[in-house]
């Protein structure tokens, strides 16, 4: 089994910042991709960045230039970096990792259970 647990959600004001972190715990034996998504009331979950195990990023062009990910790799981790937060970035933030248990397995998406940011303008 493998858990994703997520944490630094809450509330900030517009223009401030917040760090998400998701950790990931089990059995584990590689992780490829890792990512975080989210999703608002009324949407469809949303990619927001992603990060291979070579360390190449992609972002949604909403976020480009103020979200950074980054991950460290001994602690099987992924963080998102949130600035200048506006409030149409409140949503559900999810984390996603591709993940290998068994040397001979396939890869499995996993997911978090979720973390909620709230942006007040």
């Amino acid at each position: 089994q493998v858990q994703l647990v997520e944490s630094g959600g809450g509330l900030v004001q517009a223009g401030g910042s917040l760090r998400l972190s998701c950790a990931a715990a089990g059995t584990i034996f590689s992780i490829s991709d890792m990512g975080w998504y989210r999703q608002s009331p009324g949407k469809q979950r949303e990619l927001v960045a992603a990060i291979t195990s070579a360390g190449s990023t992609v972002y949604a062009d909403s976020v480009k230039g103020r979200f950074t990910i980054s991950r460290e790799y001994a602690k099987n981790t992924v963080y998102l970096q949130m600035n200048s937060l506006a409030p149409e970035d409140t949503a559900v933030y999810y984390c996603n990792a591709l993940v290998k248990t068994i040397r001979t397995g396939p890869y499995r998406f996993y997911w978090g259970q979720g973390t909620q940011v709230t942006v007040s303008s």
